[in-house]
C-alpha cells in the first residue's frame, strides 16, 4: 500500500481524497495555488505545497509543477480526482517516468477515451451503440454549417478533449452552428488546451444515464449499477440520482455488459464511467467515457456501499477487487444536488464573492431513516473565486424510495444555510417540489422546458402561503413576549402582547388571531382552519426548525428592517406582521419602483470581458450578440433584448466587470 498520496486537484475533490486516504493510513499532500492559500483542502492535507498563480493554466495543470511537488514532497502516489489534469495522458506518462503511481486507469485508455472521435469508433468496434455523427475533426464554421446540415439539425457541436459540459453548444440552425463552432472552439482551447471539435446528432427527449464501471489489474471488471444525470443547464449537471427511475432490470443489465465490454476493449484498471443518452424508448447510445472520477460519484457510493476512491487506491497499489457482479446490489435511493455559486434568477450565471454564513445540514442518519452526506471544499469566511469552477458543495441524501430521498433532500436543502453570495438552493428547492421531478419523467431539457423563461423564484401555493403566515406570526409572538419582559423590567410599565395582527406578503394579506398555549403559538385564520405552531427560533437565531401541525421543517428567519425575510422549499417571502391599524395605514403607502435601467446593458455576473461586436452608433436587431464575457472558464454571449441603437460602449475587451457594472447604453 502506498505511504504517501499527493492531490492534483483542490475544492471538495481534493478534501474527499483525503477523507478516504486518513481512513486507510495514508499521509496526504495537497498542492494550491495563490488563490487557494488557506483552503479546506490546504488545512486538511497532512503538508501542502504551493504551486503558482491563480489560474490553473498556471499552476494546476501545469504538468511540471506538480512533477516538481512530488519530487518535494516523496509522495509515492498521485490522485488526479477530477477535471484538470485527472484525464490528460502526458500527465500519466510523466508520473510513470518519475516512478509514481497514476492512481487512474492505463495510459493507452486515457487516450483512447479522452479523444471522444477515437472512443466513439472503438466503442462501435466493441459492438456498443453509438450516436449517428461525423467522427472527423472539423476545421472551420464553414465545413460545420456543411456538417451539420448534413446530419440534420438538431446537432451537438461538442470538443473532442471536452468534458464537465464545457465546449458544448447545441444548435438548430446554419447561424447557430457557426456562432457555436467558435464558441466551443474557444472554450475547448481555454479549459482543456485542446479545440478539436466534432458533431454529432442531438438526440430529441434525451435522458443523460451512466453506468459505473470499477476494474483492477487483473482483468476482473464489473458495473455498479447506474446514475441518472438528466437535470442540468448548459450541458453541466445540476441534480443526480441513482438508481434511474427510468431503467428497468433489462436496460440497465444491457447498458451495463456495454459498458463492461468497452472498458475491457481498451484494457481498462480503477474506477471510470460510460455515458450513455437514451431515448423515450429506452433505446441507449455512447456518448463517451470518462477515465476518471466522477463528480457524481457519492450517489453510487450511498446505494452500494462501495467506497469508490479506496477501491481506486487499492487498484492503483495493484490489488484485485474482493467482489464479483453477483455481489453488487443497489440499496434503497440516492440524491445528489449540486450547489453552485450562481445566480438562478438571472439564468444561472457565476457569482464570486465571500462565504459570510456557510452552515451544511448536520450528515450522517437522520429521524426518519435517511442519511445526509456533503462534499464540500469551503468554509464559513472563506472565498469563491473566479478562477475554478463555481461549485461549492455536493449535497447527498439516502432513503429507502426514490421518495424518501427527495423529502430528505428537500429538509437538507431547508437547513442549508448560505450567504454573501448569489447561490441556486432555492431553484434545487423547486425542482425537489416539482411534480414532473417527483414523477420521474426527466430528459435534458427538464429546467429548459419547466423555466422557459428562466427562474423567477417559486410562488407559495394557498397551503404553503398560510403556513408562511402562520409561520411569521408565531415569530412576532415571540418577539412581542420579548418586548413585553423588556419593557415591564426596564421600564416597569407593564405591557400585554395583542391578539389580532395582520400577516402581509406577495400582494397577499391574513387576517390572524395569534395567542400562546403551553409554549405553542396558536394562529386562527379567517379562511383557513388554524394552525399549532412549536418552534426553536428565538430572536437572532437565522434558521429555526418549525412544527406546524405535525410536520416539521426549517426555515431561514432574517430580519428586514419591520419585516421578516422567510425562505422555505424555494420560496423568498418578506413577511410583515402589523397590528390591524397599522396595516390599514401601510396599504395607503406609495410603492417605491426601481430605476429604470431598460437602455443599459450591464454585466450580469462578475468576469472578463472577451470580445465587443458593436460600437457606438451601430444599429443592432433583437438576438444579435453584443458581447462576450468569460466566467469561470465559459464563454457567455450577451444579446440585445430588442432592436435599438447603440449610444455608447462603457468598457472594453480585457476588462474585468462587476455585477451590474455598465458594458454600453441605447439611445
Amino acid at each position: 500500500m502506498f505511504k504517501k498520496i499527493l492531490i492534483a486537484n483542490r475544492g471538495e475533490i481534493a478534501c474527499r481524497i483525503i477523507r478516504t486516504a486518513k481512513k486507510l493510513g495514508i499521509a496526504t499532500v495537497a498542492v494550491y495555488s495563490d488563490t487557494d492559500r488557506e483552503a479546506l483542502h490546504v488545512k486538511m492535507a497532512d503538508e501542502a505545497l504551493h504551486i503558482g498563480p491563480s489560474p490553473s493554466n498556471q499552476s494546476y495543470i501545469v504538468i511540471d509543477k506538480i512533477i516538481d511537488a512530488i519530487r518535494r514532497s516523496g509522495a509515492d502516489a498521485v490522485h488526479p480526482g477530477y477535471g484538470f489534469l485527472s484525464e490528460n495522458a502526458l500527465f500519466a506518462v510523466a508520473l510513470e517516468k518519475e516512478g509514481v503511481a497514476f492512481i487512474g486507469p492505463p495510459v493507452r485508455a486515457i487516450e483512447a477515451m479522452g479523444d471522444k472521435i477515437t472512443s466513439k469508433k472503438l466503442a462501435a468496434e466493441a459492438n456498443v451503440n453509438t450516436v449517428p455523427g461525423h467522427m472527423g475533426l472539423i476545421a472551420d464554421a464553414d465545413e460545420a454549417v456543411g456538417v451539420s446540415s448534413l446530419i440534420g439539425y438538431p446537432v451537438m457541436i461538442k470538443a473532442s478533449a471536452g468534458g464537465g459540459g464545457k465546449g458544448m453548444r447545441i444548435a438548430w440552425t446554419d447561424a447557430e452552428a457557426r456562432e457555436g463552432f467558435q464558441s466551443s472552439k474557444n472554450e475547448a482551447k481555454s479549459s482543456f488546451g485542446d479545440d478539436r471539435i466534432f458533431i454529432e446528432k442531438f438526440v430529441t427527449q434525451p435522458r443523460h444515464i451512466e453506468i459505473q464501471v470499477l476494474g483492477d489489474k487483473h482483468g476482473n471488471m464489473l458495473y455498479l449499477g447506474e446514475r441518472e444525470c438528466s437535470i442540468q443547464r448548459r450541458n453541466q449537471k445540476v441534480v443526480e440520482e441513482a438508481p434511474s427511475p427510468f431503467l428497468d432490470e433489462v436496460t440497465r443489465q444491457a447498458m451495463g455488459e456495454q459498458a463492461v465490454a468497452l472498458a475491457k476493449a481498451v484494457g481498462y484498471h480503477s474506477a471510470g464511467t460510460v455515458e450513455f443518452i437514451v431515448d423515450g424508448e429506452r433505446n441507449f447510445y455512447f456518448l463517451e467515457m470518462n477515465t476518471r472520477l466522477q463528480v457524481e460519484h457519492p450517489v453510487t457510493e450511498l446505494v452500494t456501499g462501495i467506497d469508490l476512491v479506496e477501491q481506486m487506491i487499492r487498484i492503483a497499489a495493484g490489488e484485485r477487487l474482493d467482489l464479483a457482479q453477483d455481489d453488487v446490489k443497489l440499496d434503497g435511493w440516492a440524491i445528489e444536488s449540486r450547489l453552485y455559486a450562481e445566480d438562478p434568477y438571472r439564468n444561472f450565471l457565476p457569482s464570486i464573492g465571500r462565504l459570510t454564513r456557510y452552515r451544511p445540514p448536520e450528515e450522517g442518519r437522520q429521524h426518519e431513516g435517511s442519511v445526509v452526506r456533503n462534499d464540500t471544499g469551503v468554509f464559513e469566511g472563506g472565498e469563491i473565486s473566479m478562477y475554478y469552477d463555481p461549485m461549492i458543495a455536493k449535497l447527498c441524501t439516502w432513503g429507502e424510495t426514490r421518495a424518501a430521498a427527495i423529502d430528505a433532500m428537500s429538509a437538507a436543502l431547508d437547513d442549508f444555510e448560505v450567504e454573501g453570495i448569489g447561490h441556486n438552493l432555492p431553484f434545487l428547492s423547486a425542482v425537489m417540489k416539482h411534480p414532473r421531478f417527483r414523477a420521474g419523467r426527466l430528459t435534458t431539457a427538464f429546467i429548459a422546458e419547466e423555466w422557459p423563461q428562466g427562474f423567477s423564484g417559486v410562488e407559495p401555493s394557498d397551503d404553503e402561503a398560510h403556513v408562511l403566515a402562520a409561520v411569521a406570526a408565531s415569530i412576532n409572538l415571540r418577539v412581542q413576549e420579548r418586548n413585553v419582559l423588556i419593557s415591564g423590567v426596564i421600564a416597569n410599565h407593564p405591557r400585554h402582547v395583542g391578539r389580532d395582527w395582520v400577516v402581509t406578503f406577495g400582494g397577499r394579506s391574513f387576517a390572524v388571531a395569534v395567542r400562546d398555549e403551553g409554549g405553542r403559538a396558536l394562529i386562527d385564520f379567517d379562511d383557513h382552519p388554524p394552525f399549532s405552531v412549536a418552534s426553536d427560533w428565538r430572536p437572532g437565531r437565522t434558521h429555526a426548525h418549525f412544527v406546524v401541525g405535525e410536520t416539521r421543517f426549517g426555515v431561514k428567519v432574517q430580519p428586514v428592517n419591520s419585516a421578516y425575510r422567510l425562505r422555505w422549499r424555494g420560496i423568498d417571502v418578506k413577511c410583515h406582521v402589523r397590528s390591524p391599524r397599522i396595516a390599514a395605514l401601510a396599504r395607503l403607502m406609495p410603492e417605491k419602483l426601481p430605476p429604470d435601467t431598460s437602455k443599459m446593458l450591464l454585466c450580469p455576473m462578475p468576469g472578463v470581458v472577451t470580445s465587443i461586436s458593436v460600437k457606438a452608433g451601430d444599429k443592432v436587431q433583437e438576438g444579435q450578440a453584443l458581447v462576450t464575457v468569460e466566467a469561470m472558464k465559459m464563454e457567455n454571449v450577451l444579446r440585445a433584448e430588442r432592436s435599438g441603437v447603440v449610444k455608447a460602449v462603457a468598457t472594453e475587451p480585457g476588462s474585468s466587470l462587476a455585477v451590474d457594472e455598465l458594458i454600453m447604453e441605447f439611445e
